[in-house]
């Protein structure tokens, strides 16, 4: 059996709109990657786990967060 976990920071979705809208260029502005996650990022994510080439993977939480954690959580 395996079992991992996906921690994602804000994606652009309906539920997390409380924490971007009207801001958005802002709160994508302290991203690494300069932008907010979509949910195709997390989809494609969940997909490779799921796959046979990650077949060697368990135990482990892939944080897909566009590098925010790189510097400290803070932009």
């Amino acid at each position: 059996m395996r079992v991992n976990a996906v921690a994602p920071a804000v994606v652009r979705t309906k539920f997390a709109e409380a924490l971007f809208v009207g801001r958005e260029d802002e709160v994508a502005a302290a991203y690494p990657l300069k932008r907010l996650g979509v949910p195709e990022d997390i989809g494609s994510a969940v997909a490779f786990l799921l796959s046979a080439e990650a077949s060697w993977i368990t135990g482990q939480t892939l944080v897909l967060d566009g590098g925010l954690t790189l510097t400290g959580g803070v932009g």
